[in-house]
């Protein structure tokens, strides 16, 4: 398993040049967000974690075009802008029922998530998730919810409360779901 984590890190570390010229190109003209610190107690661990348990859907770098799943990548972070949609990224069925039990791990990876694959759309002053507060909230996981539904409904929010560009209401930018297969 150590011999795994590692060929992982090795991989992430060759991904990371990638992912910052690509953050950088989408959001150049953008402020950085002001973080908390510490956002996560072991980025390297985090990183790992997506990887494993998000990487396979969502993307090793939060790229998921084509597919008909959300970008991550310059996006997610609008979801940070309320109570409610903070709240909604840790009720996801994949983040609440999640194979990491550890609290704090999975702080960390969705604090990996936000911040890092986030980028410039993470508002500032956006306080990092908590190991009490993933505790709180992965007990009332989306059950009865349609998914799509949902995240649209808190991206039309993170719209109008926080000034998210209009296309955070798409799967990602130039999705058309009437040509979507």
């Amino acid at each position: 398993m150590k011999i795994a984590r590692l060929s992982l890190l090795a991989a992430t570390a060759l991904l990371s040049a990638s992912l910052a010229t690509r953050l950088s190109a989408a959001h150049d003209a953008a402020p950085a967000p002001a973080l908390a610190q510490p956002v996560m107690e072991d980025p390297n661990q985090a990183r790992v974690d997506y990887i494993e348990n998000c990487g396979g859907c969502h993307g090793v770098n939060g790229s998921t075009v084509p597919a008909q799943l959300p970008e991550l990548l310059g996006r997610v972070g609008w979801f940070m802008c309320t109570p409610d949609s903070r709240a909604y990224l840790l009720r996801l069925p994949n983040v609440a029922h999640s194979r990491i039990r550890d609290n704090a791990e999975l702080a960390d990876l969705m604090n990996y998530v936000v911040f890092v694959l986030g980028g410039h759309s993470v508002p500032a002053g956006t306080r990092p998730f908590t190991a009490d507060e993933v505790g709180r909230e992965r007990q009332h996981a989306l059950s009865n919810a349609s998914l799509t539904a949902e995240r649209l409904r808190h991206a039309t929010t993170a719209v109008k409360q926080c000034h998210a560009p209009q296309d955070i209401k798409l799967l990602y930018p130039g999705y058309n779901p009437a040509t979507a297969h």
